[in-house]
């Protein structure tokens, strides 16, 4: 049932071209849904500090979309968007897009109090405090989110991939499966598990340069 580590590596040079081919579908799908999902989840979490009336609007959607499971929006968005790249991102979009909300909406909230006095003292106006004071304070808890959407980025590609797709890793797991393949699914998921691990690194590297005054630990 398991193949052995030798035939993971053979079922790889075997057809490179192909296992790179759907990866890059993949990860194509990844940081589409990634950078879409990231500054979704910014702009709602604005919108939301600054309108209590949106807030209460909009606050019960963000928690919808994280109370139905994955795999049953998946099938809807493909029938909606189709087999092609739109379903994978939308899915990958739904998938961070509540991590970064949530973390990037509560450091907008979580604002030193000197800095809430000083604006005041200062007579800053909502935006004046927004822009120059809570959003440089909270980019600590969104680099957080970031990083958390950059590990769940890949899973909402390959769940969308799962439920219908005309190629990416998912796709390759899926008919490796069905013809007993396992040194061809195994490559295909090392792949995946070095774009997931790749991305990380990423976007740590990248929040790293976002919050670099703060200490590291």
């Amino acid at each position: 049932m398991l193949p052995r580590p030798w035939a993971v590596v053979e079922a790889f040079a075997r057809q490179p071209s192909f296992l790179l081919y759907h990866a890059s579908l993949t990860l194509t799908e990844t940081l589409l849904g990634f950078v879409f999902g990231v500054a979704a989840g910014m702009l709602v979490a604005l919108v939301m500090w600054l309108s209590p009336l949106v807030r209460r609007g909009l606050l019960p959607v963000v928690l919808v979309t994280q109370a139905l499971p994955v795999f049953a929006i998946a099938p809807i968005l493909v029938l909606w968007l189709g087999f092609g790249l739109a379903s994978k991102i939308v899915m990958a979009v739904l998938v961070i897009f509540f991590a970064v909300t949530s973390s990037f909406f509560d450091g907008l909230r979580r604002m030193d109090p000197g800095l809430a006095d000083l604006s005041r003292l200062y007579r800053a106006t909502r935006w004046q405090e927004m822009t120059l004071l809570r959003i440089p304070s909270a980019m600590p808890a969104l680099a957080s989110g970031i990083r958390i959407a950059a590990v769940f980025a890949p899973i909402g590609a390959v769940v969308g991939e799962w439920v219908g797709a005309k190629g990416g890793l998912a796709f390759i797991m899926l008919q490796s499966n069905a013809r007993m393949q396992t040194d061809v699914m195994f490559a295909a998921l090392f792949l995946l598990a070095t774009m997931v691990l790749t991305l990380r690194f990423a976007a740590d590297r990248l929040t790293r340069r976002l919050v670099s005054w703060q200490p590291e630990d």
